[in-house]
């Protein structure tokens, strides 16, 4: 994969992530997971139609900065007060768009992402273990398991590291979509269908609707 890749916009990007490695380093180890679901995104300056679930659909803020990097870097966000989110950066240069990376199947560092989610879980889970398939499950899982934060991946380039994408995209044969996931409002309707995912894929989160305000959360 090149970056070239990353110049379309994020609606012909995120289907085409489906089946792709991505790969982070880190002291502790690397984790390793193969991408099952991903939600496109499109801001100020792109082709597609107007998004109004976006982070950037308006303008170029202190959060969304780095959506308006050079395609192919990383734009992490915290969520909810509660968990970190991954975004591919897509667009050419002047256009602002990404592809969460809503879901994934841990192919490898499974040890380590399982320690990363048994700590963050409630003290009244106790210690009992995650299903392989629930490791990288949501969005906040997945960045929880490949120990991704705001204050230390935001705006890094994925083709250097800690960032690995260790097998080319467009690995996919078959995929379905629909609308996307906790994204209120018609941004999260079936006039925007911009959820991807592997079908019979265990790790693929479920369906739920949007709280009151449509956005990118």
């Amino acid at each position: 994969m090149e970056r070239s890749f990353f110049m379309a916009d994020a609606l012909d990007i995120a289907p085409q992530l489906l089946g792709a490695v991505l790969s982070v380093d880190s002291e502790q180890g690397t984790v390793s997971v193969r991408i099952t679901e991903t939600e496109a995104y499109m801001g100020a300056g792109t082709s597609g139609p107007y998004d109004p679930g976006s982070h950037s659909k308006d303008r170029k803020t202190e959060r969304n900065a780095s959506m308006f990097l050079e395609p192919g870097h990383a734009y992490v966000y915290f969520s909810y007060g509660m968990h970190y989110a991954l975004n591919f950066v897509c667009s050419p240069p002047g256009a602002a768009s990404g592809v969460l990376i809503r879901s994934g199947a841990i192919v490898s560092g499974i040890e380590l992402a399982q320690a990363r989610r048994q700590a963050k879980r409630p003290t009244r889970y106790g210690h009992k273990l995650i299903s392989e398939s629930h490791l990288a499950r949501g969005p906040g899982n997945l960045a929880t398991a490949l120990g991704l934060t705001r204050s230390a991946h935001d705006g890094l380039d994925l083709f250097a590291p800690p960032f690995r994408i260790v097998e080319p995209a467009g690995a996919a044969t078959e995929y379905r979509s629909g609308p996307r996931v906790g994204v209120a409002g018609v941004a999260g309707t079936e006039q925007f269908p911009w959820r991807f995912w592997l079908p019979n894929e265990p790790s693929v989160s479920a369906f739920r609707a949007g709280r009151n305000t449509a956005n990118q959360d």
